[in-house]
Parts: C-alpha cells; sequence; structure tokens
C-alpha cells in the first residue's frame, strides 16, 4: 500500500510539473476550463513559432485541460498522428498557396487521400479551403473550384455528413457594418463571395469567420468596454435591438449582409477570436483574460439576430507566435511556453 501511495504521489508530482511548465494565461481556472469544452486554434508548425512543443505534447495539452476541438491552419503527418483517437474534432485548414493546385481535381483526390481518408481515426469536423483569401489576390480564383473539389472527394467518400467543407473569411468583406441592419458586402468582394456562400448553402456547410472586436474596435476607434463585453449600456439601438457588444454587432451584421443575397439561413462558426495579452496600452493579460472569459459565456446565449442559439467559436490561440512581424500579434497565447 505505501508503494501505492508514492506512485500516485509521483504521478500528482509529474502532472503539476506539467502544467507548471505550460503556465496559462490567468483567464480561468481549470475547472473552468474542463467544464467548458473549449475549442482552440493550434499554431501552425513552424511558420510564426520556433519554440512549439512537440505535437504529441500539445494534443496531451488538450486532453488535460480538456479542450475539445482544435484548429490548425495545415494538416501534416505528426499533428494528424498525434491527433488519432484522441477525440478531438478538428478543423483542418488549406493554406492560400495550395488552392491553385487544389483547383485540379486530381490534385484535390490526393489531398482528400493523404491528409482525410489515410487518418480515419482522426474525428475532422470541417476542412476550411482557404484563410482570409483576399479578394485582389491570385489565390481568390482558386477558392470556389478547390471549395468544390474538396467537397466533391468528400461527398465520394461517403464523409459529406460527418465533414463540412467550408472557406474562411474575416468582417473585412463588408462594405457597411454599422449599424448591423445596414450591412452589406462590400461591392469589391460581391462576386467573390456570394457564389462562395451560395455554394455553401447548397451543401448544408457553415462560413467560418474570424471576428475580432479587438481590430475592429482599435481601428474604427471604439471604446475598449464595447469589445471586452464589459459596457453596461446599449452602445446602438438598431430596430429594436440593443447592441451592448462589438462581437454582436460584428455577427449581426454579417447575417445581415447574408440576408440581402438571400442566403441567411447559413449558419456561421466563428473560426478565430482572441485579443493580445502584451503589446500595447490596451493590450494586457487583464484585458485578455476579461476578454476570453466575457466571450465565452456570451456564446452560449447567442446573439440579437438568434438568440439562444449557441455559437460554436474557436479562441485564438494555443500559444505565442514570436516570429510574427507586429509585435501585439505575437502575444494572442492562451499558455505560456
Amino acid at each position: 500500500m505505501p508503494m501505492i501511495v508514492e506512485e500516485e504521489e509521483e504521478k500528482e508530482e509529474e502532472e503539476e510539473e506539467q502544467r507548471q511548465r505550460t503556465k496559462r494565461v490567468w483567464i480561468w481556472d481549470l475547472e473552468d476550463v474542463k467544464r467548458e469544452r473549449l475549442s482552440i486554434l493550434k499554431n501552425s508548425r513552424c511558420l510564426y513559432n520556433d519554440n512549439l512543443p512537440p505535437e504529441p505534447e500539445v494534443v496531451a495539452l488538450y486532453r488535460t485541460y480538456g479542450i475539445g476541438k482544435m484548429r490548425i491552419f495545415s494538416p501534416y503527418p505528426e499533428i494528424l498522428q498525434a491527433l488519432i483517437d484522441s477525440n478531438i474534432q478538428l478543423i483542418a485548414g488549406i493554406p492560400n498557396d495550395s488552392l491553385q493546385e487544389l483547383a485540379n481535381t486530381s490534385s484535390a483526390s490526393n489531398w482528400v487521400q493523404f491528409n482525410i481518408k489515410s487518418y480515419s481515426n482522426v474525428n475532422f469536423k470541417y476542412i476550411a479551403v482557404g484563410n482570409e483569401v483576399n479578394p485582389n489576390d491570385p489565390a481568390a480564383h482558386f477558392v470556389l473550384p478547390a471549395l468544390q473539389n474538396i467537397y466533391k472527394e468528400i461527398f465520394s467518400a461517403c464523409l459529406q455528413n460527418q465533414i463540412k467543407v467550408s472557406t474562411l473569411v474575416d468582417t473585412n468583406i463588408l462594405g457597411v457594418f454599422d449599424p448591423p441592419s445596414v450591412a452589406a458586402f462590400s461591392e469589391s468582394e460581391k462576386g467573390f463571395i456570394e457564389p462562395i456562400i451560395r455554394f455553401l448553402v447548397s451543401n448544408g456547410s457553415p462560413l467560418l469567420v474570424n471576428i475580432y472586436p479587438y481590430f475592429r474596435g482599435k481601428f474604427n476607434g471604439q471604446s475598449v468596454p464595447y469589445g471586452l463585453f464589459t459596457e453596461t449600456k446599449a452602445v446602438v439601438q438598431d430596430n429594436g435591438l440593443e447592441f451592448r457588444n462589438l462581437f454582436d454587432a460584428l455577427m449581426d451584421a454579417m447575417y445581415s449582409a447574408m440576408e440581402k443575397i438571400n442566403c441567411g439561413s447559413l449558419e456561421i462558426v466563428v473560426s478565430e477570436s482572441g485579443w493580445p495579452s502584451a503589446g500595447g496600452e490596451v493590450e494586457t493579460v487583464e484585458n485578455a483574460g476579461t476578454y476570453y472569459r466575457n466571450l465565452i459565456e456570451h456564446v452560449k446565449g447567442g446573439i440579437p439576430k438568434r438568440p439562444l442559439k449557441a455559437i460554436e467559436t474557436y479562441l485564438f490561440s494555443i500559444f505565442d507566435e514570436n516570429k510574427k512581424k507586429e509585435e501585439i500579434e505575437r502575444h494572442f497565447g492562451l499558455f505560456y511556453l
């Protein structure tokens, strides 16, 4: 019996040591994490961070803290191997520089075979074809063809009910967003985004949208409380709806823009949202903690246009990215290494 007690104590010490090695930004406590079943975006391998832990350790970290969903910018064997039988739901991204190649049907078939079919024990939920592609970028011409080709391969494998194929945009596709009811896609974006949205509606896939009150508030001169969910009074009154936070305003604006092209039934999944913990006056650990705590609680209850309907939301990001050019963009990590 003493030996068993000692082994249990050693195990507890090892677990505590692991938690100390990956100290969390003080956003929530461990029990909150386990209860919320969080969705967090994992940093891409070596792209913007040169000190990431090995993939099995990252997956173990997710499981330790009960993080049930992960998004990666691009799949690769090491992370997919680590995710086998983990039951972590995965958004697998396709980088913008791969879109032209995947507009070719045989290349799309090979991609799905290598990255999806070969990992039948990985719990894929979405494939994100492209990330915030600018309509003026040459890659924009290949988003819809690549999207169609990947979907065809998923459909032919009878995986269309398990894995939804979509693309990922940000709120810059809106020409007008305030007040939310008048929101519409910008003229320069319409030819790009409308066919994509109609394709998603026809196949029952959601649109993946990055929603950042931090950036919108900063560049549009809106108040910090409006971005942090701490404003107590309505900032915007719009057709009988009140908006006390910028997250709701941006979400409702996206839905209003889709309604104007008769695609209001399309669901939005928030594929990124976050607040930096360093790099400026309002970029603090305290504000980051306030934002994430309030976001996690807020998305359970929906938005003014769609109340009482929880919003699937992914937090950005699991670790800081020390190779990003902008200082502020280096500090969105939820865990310190």
